[in-house]
Order: C-alpha cells, then structure tokens, then sequence
C-alpha cells in the first residue's frame, strides 16, 4: 500500500451544490488519502444554502466552502490533480483549461438539486438524493485498487462510476 495523497478536483458549471458536495463527502470518507477540491466554469459566486444544510445534515464538513472558478487551479502553484470528474453535463461538455499531469478524467453526471422548484420538502429530496448519489459514486471510486491497477482499466472502472444510479441525461446548468 503506498502513502500517496490523491488530489481530485470536482466541476460544475456553478460550483454551488453538487460539487461541493463531492468535494466534501470525499475529504471525509477518503480518510486522508485525497484532497478534494470544487470549481465550476461559471461559478455562482455564492454557495447554495440547500447544500450546506444537507451536509450538516449528513455530519459532513458544512463551512469554508466557496464559489470559484476552475481558472485558479489552472494557475502556478496550484495542486497539481490525479482525478478530475465533472458531475454536471455542461461541465462535461465545456473546453476546460490544460490540467498539468494529465490527471485520469470521467463524467459523474447528477441532476441538479438546485433546479427543483417546488415545496421545501421537494427541494430538500432533491439535495438528499444528489448527496446519496454523489456518496454513492465516492464510495465505489474509495473502492479502487488504485496503487495497482493500470491506467486503461481504471480510466474504464472511472467511466462505470460516472453511469450508475444518478445518471443525468440532459444539460443542466446548475452546481
């Protein structure tokens, strides 16, 4: 077993709920193994309230949290990335900026909480279920022999993540 930390970065097009959750659920279930981070492409400049609530509500860090561009990681000086997973299909679809070390890259699509209009109980389904969804992915992915396998076959394993439960299917431009 090596001592190697991974650094993953998240992104989103508004980097206010799904992406942070991720960033958040995997700082704690990866057990000092990962650094996660979040950005989004057109970042929102605020993080959504409905998300910091469901991460307090699952006992996951909730504060210190922001809204910024993926620009940042682009710059000198900034971690350099193992993993990066879009969890928004317009981030996915998007030109993102050159990544230095050619980090390992899928496509981890889930709805979009932000977007539900409705009742506060609807809206906190939707939260509940994008954290689950997200908890659920991080979890398979914490699952990876990943100081053994390959590259071809972990880059495969990655791609299988990004389609389970959660999948989305249309563009969204949300967090």
């Amino acid at each position: 077993m090596t001592d190697k930390t991974y650094n993953v970065l998240f992104l989103c097009t508004g980097n206010s709920a799904r992406s942070i959750l991720a960033e958040s659920i995997l700082n704690k279930e990866g057990g000092g193994r990962f650094n996660a981070y979040s950005a989004g492409s057109q970042p929102k400049g605020e993080v959504n309230s409905h998300a910091l609530g469901e991460l307090q509500a699952l006992c996951y860090p909730s504060t210190g949290f922001s809204s910024k561009s993926w620009d940042i990681y682009a710059e000198p000086g900034a971690p350099e990335f193992d993993f990066i997973f879009t969890v928004c299909d317009s981030a996915a679809g998007e030109a993102c900026p050159v990544w230095i070390g050619h980090p390992m890259t899928a496509h981890w699509g889930v709805e979009d909480p932000a977007a539900v209009k409705g009742s506060d109980v609807e809206v906190q389904r939707a939260f509940a279920q994008a954290a689950r969804f997200l908890k659920n992915r991080i979890t398979a992915f914490l699952s990876l022999p990943l100081e053994s396998i390959d590259r071809m076959a972990l880059e495969t394993r990655l791609r299988q993540i990004g389609s389970m439960e959660g999948l989305t299917g249309e563009t969204d431009r949300g967090a």
